[in-house]
């Protein structure tokens, strides 16, 4: 099973366009796509009647890849107790029960910032929350390419295994430590999530630019580069069950085209997505 979609459902105007019996972005989106990244979550910890409203808005095959709140991966730069992130892990736990109990949650990605490097404390961090959330389904994705680097890279795939991780595999700029190469290894024979974030080597970091957050994800991949892809994707469903794959390079609006072209290069036909308005010219 490989799954293709992409970061967000609001900021695609190729499908919004298209899709006007649809009054939701969501539900316009999940005429395209049976899996999205919902972004959301990072920013805040969302109730249970939000999440109710998004899966009633999908179909039944439908997904959604959970980002894991900004305070677990240390985005915002707090300091909390152990009591205080746990009330935070059960807080979003129970926002995030609707997706469960409809079978469209299809993981919690985990991506922690550039400057958490490989060290003894963060190996102890991952252990924690993979702890407070044994039962759930986690995508993990660095930003530090200190976890991979040569000899740490194979202890780095060892322990996620152990831990039962899903692999983000990312590709992407490679732009310093604050990037991390690609590595295709399955890591959790359950799934894998693969992240299309561009290679806009410039744009990546900020590097004084007003405007860097508009432009980083501005890159659009050729025919040549998606065929390597796709013979990677099929390579690495080889010890896979499911294959996620979200196209996140949306900076010039390319995320959606590329996404329908790899669906194309690998010869996929989703259905039981929701109705698509009917293209007559």
């Amino acid at each position: 099973m490989i799954h293709i979609g992409l970061t967000g459902w609001g900021d695609h105007p190729d499908i919004h366009e298209q899709e006007h019996m649809y009054r939701n972005k969501l539900a316009a989106y999940a005429a395209h796509f049976p899996v999205v990244e919902l972004d959301a979550a990072f920013y805040s910890i969302l109730n249970e009647e939000q999440y109710q409203k998004w899966e009633k808005q999908t179909p039944e095959n439908f997904s959604f890849v959970v980002k894991a709140f900004q305070a677990f991966t240390g985005h915002d730069r707090k300091q909390y107790t152990r009591k205080d992130i746990k009330s935070m892990f059960k807080d979003y736990q129970s926002g995030i029960q609707p997706l469960l109990d409809a079978n469209k949650l299809n993981c919690i990605l985990f991506q922690f910032p550039p400057w958490f490097k490989l060290s003894k404390e963060n190996v102890n961090r991952l252990r924690f929350i993979r702890e407070q959330f044994d039962q759930y389904d986690l995508a993990l994705e660095f930003r530090n390419r200190t976890w991979f680097e040569d000899p740490a890279r194979e202890s780095t795939l060892k322990f996620m295994r152990e831990e039962k991780w899903v692999h983000a595999i990312c590709d992407e700029p490679q732009a310093g430590e604050g990037s991390i190469p690609t590595v295709p290894e399955v890591t959790n024979v359950k799934n894998t999530l693969i992240r299309f974030h561009g290679r806009n080597v410039m744009g990546w970091n900020q590097n004084g630019n007003e405007n860097w957050r508009k432009v980083r994800f501005l890159y659009h991949y050729n025919d040549e580069e998606l065929e390597e892809w796709r013979d990677q994707i099929l390579t690495l469903k080889e010890n896979s069950n499911q294959i996620t794959v979200l196209f996140n390079n949306n900076s010039g609006g390319d995320a959606y085209h590329n996404a329908k072209q790899l669906q194309r290069l690998l010869n996929i036909q989703y259905e039981n997505l929701n109705p698509s308005q009917m293209n007559l010219f």
